[in-house]
């Protein structure tokens, strides 16, 4: 089985989190863009809050993995929006609880909006099965 690699040089910045600065996907494989999942339940309602909105959206990205028949370790990119700084501290257990010590490169922007104003969080990914 062809395996994806993380790419940390030692001539840049260690990463500053649980992330690699790089992953390259070598050989053939199956490639899975999900897109931006917010906090939203089976019924179509919002989560209510920051970490019920986080937890739901990632469960939502973990249901979309395993309907692929992949999982966290199959994770190439991740890339995070919260609309409040002050979020990140609830956001940094959450996030590595559900990348279950996976390290895809990441990106995390605090935005000053989504698409609606009571949606606080996103996350969308790219992962790849080879």
């Amino acid at each position: 089985m062809t395996t994806m690699q993380t790419h940390n040089p030692s001539t840049i910045a260690a990463p500053l989190g649980a992330y690699s600065n790089g992953i390259s996907a070598p050989g053939a494989g199956r490639w899975l863009y999900i897109a931006g999942q917010i906090g939203v339940r089976p019924d179509g309602s919002i989560a209510t809050g920051f970490v019920d909105q986080a937890e739901t959206a990632w469960a939502n990205l973990v249901a979309i993995l395993a309907d692929a028949g992949m999982t966290a370790q199959h994770l190439v990119k991740v890339t995070h929006y919260l609309v409040r700084a002050d979020d990140l501290k609830d956001y940094n257990p959450i996030r590595s609880r559900h990348l279950d010590g996976a390290r895809p490169a990441s990106t995390l922007i605090i935005a000053q909006a989504l698409a609606r104003p009571d949606w606080l969080f996103e996350v969308e990914a790219v992962a790849w099965r080879g």
